[in-house]
């Protein structure tokens, strides 16, 4: 049941959309979409694709994802992440292929202090946590078989916190790095492999995919250079410091507790996952 299952792939450019094409070639009739080659806030090129590849699975792994620029920008984040995963929703439906939506920490608004659970209630403090809710609620609402993953602090085969750090580390002999707000680094071929146990099962809903544990930015920031061997001075810095026009949770941990119930869950610690990538992606890790 593995070739001649087809799989669908939106936003097949970014950092997941790339570790699913390297883990699944090969393995899965695999049919790759981005820009410009299809727009998804666009129903019937979408609805027209759908039904002309008729996949088993569809994973949107499209998204609005730059946090800052969607404060000023709030319709084409919303057309994205909310208009654009309602259409593929739709179009899944209509001709009965399973749905993967992603999602995001940022639906959360961080004052909890204790991991969020998948039935913790979900109040976004910027506009990009916003419009990927609402992606999430009209999913729902389209009431086909889906799976809507939220993940955090995503990392792989594109640009990415761990190489902004390596690079400033390799022009600055000090860094400055916040401090207060926390969450979980999640490696991205760890997150594919959740994906595709999920999809040849029929227990839909919403699942936590994050790696297991917890840090800050400046504590991430500090394994990083602590695996990679570098030496720089990293400096804790508050939020406040450094203020944004999009507001981030403090406290953004969440807790796979779906996933572990099912037997699902990632498993691997995020600094073990963070060694893997640093050593096998980057060839860097000591």
């Amino acid at each position: 049941m593995k070739r001649d299952v087809k799989v669908m792939v939106t936003g097949a450019n970014g950092q997941l959309g790339r570790e699913i094409a390297r883990q699944f070639q090969g393995r899965y009739g695999l049919f790759l979409h981005d820009l410009p080659g299809l727009d998804i806030t666009d129903y019937p090129s979408v609805e027209s694709r759908i039904t002309e590849i008729n996949p088993a699975v569809v994973i949107n792994a499209a998204a609005y994802t730059n946090v800052e620029k969607a404060e000023e920008d709030e319709p084409a984040a919303f057309q994205v992440n909310a208009m654009g995963a309602q259409n593929l929703a739709i179009a899944c439906k209509r001709t009965g292929a399973k749905f993967v939506q992603i999602s995001t920490d940022y639906i959360f608004d961080g004052t909890k202090n204790t991991p969020y659970a998948e039935f913790d209630f979900p109040h976004p403090l910027s506009v990009y946590g916003q419009s990927k809710l609402w992606g999430e609620k009209l999913v729902e609402e389209a009431g086909g078989d889906y799976f809507i993953l939220r993940t955090s602090w995503l990392y792989g085969d594109g640009p990415n916190f761990v190489k902004t750090m390596l690079k400033l580390a390799g022009e600055r002999d000090k860094l400055s790095v916040v401090a207060d707000q926390y969450g979980t680094p999640t490696y991205t071929k760890d997150l594919v492999w959740v994906i595709e146990k999920l999809m040849h099962t029929e227990f839909y809903g919403v699942y936590h995919a994050s790696n297991n544990g917890s840090c800050s930015w400046y504590e991430f920031a500090l394994k990083i250079f602590e695996l990679a061997g570098q030496e720089v001075i990293v400096e804790p810095v508050n939020s406040d410091e450094y203020p944004t026009k999009a507001r981030r949770p403090r406290y953004s941990v969440m807790e796979n507790k779906i996933l572990k119930l099912r037997g699902l869950d990632l498993k691997r610690p995020w600094e073990e996952a963070l060694r893997d990538y640093l050593t096998n992606d980057l060839g860097l890790a000591h």
